[in-house]
């Protein structure tokens, strides 16, 4: 089973050099390196170039203009060759079995279309600051799952023939873009949960998540992504209200989600 390493690359070489280590170190060695950069404009193309040039297991491309995020990622699926997929942003890294998990529960269980896992936080130094609190297993095929509380995150993968079959991640998203795969694929079938950690995701001041500036942007997308899963889903009404008339769909729905009451229940559960 060949696994594809997606990466979306954009002006990250100081970091995507422990990203690289992460993956090289695998245990699992049937794969490939996937990266689309999008015109980095710090010379780190030139410098991936060299890299690509030492290991026949990187499949490099750049975008012909920056293109976003949205592009980029959907181009990366589209110039993979593995069985299975799963995306790691050029500024984290992977555990050293991360790989071998992943392709055990697929072999296992041949009703899995996506895994997702555990996340340790790190900082600008890799040093451990944490864990991402809201991973955890779902309820699969529920019409009204929305993954507003961000239970299923990195690191994710799926199988390339299951993604062949939905629209493909959106090309226009700026943000929000592995909302929108993830809810895609969730409507194709069974998600596992990997109670390991897995993904090392990194927080800095250069992160997306991090910058301010971008906030709004995410917002609209996510907006704009749950507005298009509802419609897919033939979902008219959310609570009570129409959808059509909900400003915010991810502000209206968090907070439905989580009253007092409902998160008392999740603790005990």
């Amino acid at each position: 089973m060949k696994f594809s390493i997606l990466i979306a690359h954009y002006n990250n070489w100081n970091y995507f050099q422990e990203c690289y280590q992460s993956i090289i170190s695998q245990s699992y060695k049937n794969y490939e390196i996937v990266i689309v950069d999008d015109c980095s404009t710090d010379g780190s193309f030139e410098k991936l170039e060299e890299l690509a040039k030492n290991d026949s297991r990187i499949k490099l491309f750049r975008n012909s203009e920056n293109k976003k995020v949205g592009y980029t990622k959907r181009r990366c699926v589209e110039e993979s060759l593995g069985d299975i997929c799963g995306f790691v942003d050029p500024d984290d890294k992977l555990s050293q079995n991360a790989l071998n998990e992943v392709v055990d529960v697929y072999q296992n269980n041949k009703k899995i279309v996506a895994t997702y896992s555990k996340i340790k936080l790190i900082d600008s130094q890799s040093r451990e600051i944490g864990d991402f609190k809201n991973s955890k297993k779902i309820i699969n095929q529920k019409k009204y799952f929305f993954n507003i509380n961000f239970e299923v995150a990195h690191f994710f993968t799926f199988k390339n023939d299951v993604y062949k079959q939905i629209s493909g991640i959106d090309e226009s998203l700026t943000s929000a873009v592995d909302q929108d795969l993830y809810l895609k694929l969730y409507e194709k079938g069974d998600f596992f949960f990997i109670n390991e950690y897995q993904y090392y995701y990194r927080n800095h001041e250069k992160g997306v998540s991090q910058d301010k500036t971008k906030k709004k942007k995410l917002h609209d997308n996510w907006h704009k992504v749950i507005l298009s899963t509802c419609e897919r889903r033939d979902i008219n009404k959310i609570f009570g209200k129409d959808v059509k008339d909900i400003e915010s769909l991810p502000k209206f729905i968090f907070g439905k989600e989580n009253t007092l009451f409902k998160r008392i229940v999740r603790k005990i559960l």
